[in-house]
């Protein structure tokens, strides 16, 4: 075996109810003075006031960021970073979905005054200690509480990562009595994006290792049993924390095997028209899938094994998701996502911009393998 090394998030609470504990995390600590990042609608749902609540009585004082956007551009970066500020803040938290852990983690960086955003893009590049950081996600999917990245819109179209082990929060925190409100599509998207995470952990070319494979295939089986459940059922809280688990896990196993090409040809359709970040990769994962069982069929035969009711093999693993997304309402196809189909050939240029994720996939994707791809999404599988 060749060597390898993993990272991951120092602590972890799992518990219904978990982020009324923040006043104490808080303290233990000696800070008093958070930051709370989310967004505006988990404000409006009345999903995140027990936990600001909670954390008034028990702080010195709260100051409440919930400018968070989808797909987050630097400017909501700068005006988090301008609240940290104005409010004198010590630490951050952030409970929300992916975009609103992101900018958390970023402004904890940043908030020590001693890097700009523009000098941390990339690769190992934040050279600075960060703020404390807690994070609690809302949905079960982007994993962000417990990997080291952090997304950034940079322009109309483009991103930029972060990539540091600095960006790890001092606490996960996974509180199902968070996510059973969310709506079934969303709940759907991004638990898709979850098992892709895991599915891409465990078929990584180059990072892949015998503890991301553990947990990836945990994760999956985990998402798997419960993803139906929570879709019929939202207020199962065991199915809920369930979700919660297996996309941590998945977090986990992508953070030290890094995703492929389904996450390097959803980024183009996402930054193009703005379409969800789990629905893009639930629109590509049936191509890519189909085009990678020749070079990883027995990795794809032993995660088919862990879906309940699918066929051990890679076809039964396409199969098995092609009946989650048709299930789900989601649709199925770019064409059905109002996709243009002249615009393929720019989302297969652009896609090559992806090598960081496109090197780790199973087979190699070229231009002309992308616009293939691409169109085969665009078309689908009837």
């Amino acid at each position: 075996m060749d060597g390898f090394s993993f990272q991951s998030v120092k602590s972890t609470l799992v518990q219904s109810g978990a982020v009324l504990q923040l006043p104490d995390l808080l303290s233990e600590r000696g800070l008093s003075r958070p930051l709370f990042v989310t967004d505006a609608m988990l404000v409006e749902l009345g999903v995140v006031t027990p936990a600001i609540d909670h954390l008034r009585d028990g702080c010195d004082s709260v100051s409440v960021f919930d400018g968070i956007e989808p797909d987050p551009s630097e400017r909501v970066v700068g005006a988090c970073l301008a609240a940290f500020r104005a409010g004198d803040c010590d630490s951050v938290i952030a409970v929300g979905g992916g975009s609103s852990m992101d900018v958390a983690k970023v402004v904890s960086v940043l908030a020590n005054d001693q890097q700009a955003l523009s000098e941390i893009y990339g690769v190992g590049m934040v050279s600075s200690p960060r703020k404390p950081l807690f994070l609690a996600p809302t949905t079960a999917g982007t994993g962000s509480e417990v990997t080291p990245v952090a997304i950034i819109t940079t322009g109309e179209t483009t991103k930029a990562g972060v990539s540091s082990s600095v960006l790890l929060p001092d606490v996960a925190i996974l509180d199902a009595a968070l996510t059973v409100g969310l709506p079934a599509h969303i709940t759907a998207m991004t638990g898709i994006d979850a098992m892709v995470h895991a599915i891409e952990a465990y078929t990584s070319k180059i990072k892949k290792n015998p503890i991301s494979d553990m947990l990836a295939l945990r994760a999956l089986k985990l998402l798997a049993e419960n993803i139906r459940t929570v879709l019929t059922s939202p207020e199962d809280r065991t199915a809920r924390e369930a979700m919660l688990l297996g996309s941590m896990f998945a977090g986990q196993a992508f953070a030290n095997a890094p995703v492929g090409a389904v996450h390097a040809l959803a980024y183009p359709v996402g930054g193009h028209y703005h379409i969800p970040h789990g629905l893009s990769n639930s629109l590509m994962l049936p191509a890519v899938l189909n085009f990678n069982a020749e070079a990883c069929p027995e990795l794809y035969a032993e995660l088919a094994a862990v879906l309940p009711g699918a066929d051990h093999s890679p076809l039964g693993l396409i199969d098995w998701f092609k009946r989650l997304i048709t299930e789900s309402g989601l649709p199925a196809t770019l064409e059905q996502a109002n996709i243009p189909e002249s615009d393929l050939p720019m989302l297969a240029s652009d896609a090559m911009f992806q090598q960081r994720l496109l090197i780790n996939n199973p087979r190699e994707v070229d231009e002309p393998t992308a616009l293939q791809l691409y169109r085969e999404a665009w078309r689908g599988w009837a």
